[in-house]
């Protein structure tokens, strides 16, 4: 991702201090290191998820073939073992989304704990904000690459298709042992996201929220909107928008920039666009049109569909006609 990047985030809010967040070389000190080891196991098989995901190619063809000529025998098993190694692959990421949700809850434990600000927390726990970026960046990756690829369903409903006929004539289905029935289901629901790992890791934060009643609500919606501002400062600023050597650097910040803003808006209270907010809308979403259009629909695309307070009446005009 290029040099060392260092931002100084001098207009964050009214809390933050100055400081540095370095989102490319930052190591664990001895007190992160326990939460900083058991994310990493995870956060080590996400560009291979994301490798099997750009790779898949569905079995489009079979299955048309199949439904065209039902009374084919071998059609309807050249389709069914097409499809099976395919649901396969669905079920490992599925399964990874779940492992994703777990390291989130982590990082977030970490990163909210009394007695420090989130401020602090960001500022002290580098390497934890350094992951928390990684998971938001992988799961806006995950997302964009699924909403553009409408095998995944296509393939998962004709096998759940086909194993239901399947056992309805008795007939013993290899493959189905990969996939029992309830599995089935929450993959289903997972599938028929548009954004199946943003609602997982909204969902995970508005648990962890709920579930730890003694911790403020604003130690996590903090910590979402203080990256979201040093994301923001970093892309505007040209001294600093100068040090990125790699182009990457300027995906990386934008995609965690728009997945914090989503997390902020589906847990705060009144959401991310209201002028109580903690997040400069105006601001981000210029940062977000200051870039090549082709580069960044999918983001917008992401703001303007999977947010959850966009069309209140909080929301004031301006930022509605910035984002049509």
């Amino acid at each position: 991702m290029g040099n060392l990047i260092k931002v100084l985030t001098r207009d964050i809010d009214h809390n933050a201090a100055h400081f540095f967040l370095d989102f490319e070389n930052a190591q664990p000190t001895e007190s992160e290191k326990e939460i900083y080891n058991q994310v990493n196991v995870v956060l080590k098989d996400a560009e291979g998820i994301l490798e099997d995901l750009q790779s898949y190619r569905g079995a489009g063809h079979e299955i048309r073939e199949a439904i065209q000529h039902p009374a084919d025998e071998k059609l309807q098993e050249k389709a069914w073992g097409a499809v099976v190694p395919l649901v396969g692959k669905l079920k490992k990421f599925y399964e990874f989304s779940q492992r994703l949700e777990a390291a989130l809850r982590g990082l977030l434990g970490a990163l909210t704990s009394t007695p420090y600000s989130p401020t602090q927390h960001l500022e002290r726990e580098q390497a934890l904000a350094k992951q928390f970026a990684e998971i938001l960046h992988f799961t806006l990756r995950f997302d964009e690459l699924k909403m553009t690829n409408p095998a995944i369903q296509n393939d998962f409903s004709y096998y759940r298709r086909t194993l239901s006929r399947m056992r309805i004539n008795n007939v013993p289905a290899e493959g189905e042992n990969e996939v029992n029935n309830e599995l089935a289901n929450r993959m289903s629901l997972f599938y028929a996201e548009a954004t199946p790992m943003l609602k997982t890791l909204s969902d995970a934060t508005t648990k962890f929220v709920s579930e730890n009643k003694n911790l403020p609500i604003e130690n996590t919606t903090d910590c979402l909107s203080t990256m979201a501002s040093v994301c923001r400062v970093m892309l505007e600023t040209p001294e600093y928008r100068s040090r990125f050597t790699n182009e990457e650097t300027v995906s990386f910040c934008l995609r965690v920039m728009v997945g914090v803003i989503i997390l902020y808006d589906h847990v705060h209270p009144v959401g991310a666009f209201a002028k109580t907010s903690k997040i400069d809308m105006k601001g981000c979403i210029k940062v977000l049109k200051d870039q090549p259009p082709n580069s960044v629909e999918g983001l917008l695309n992401a703001l303007r569909y999977t947010t959850k307070h966009l069309n209140d009446e909080t929301t004031s005009k301006q930022i509605r006609s910035m984002l049509q």
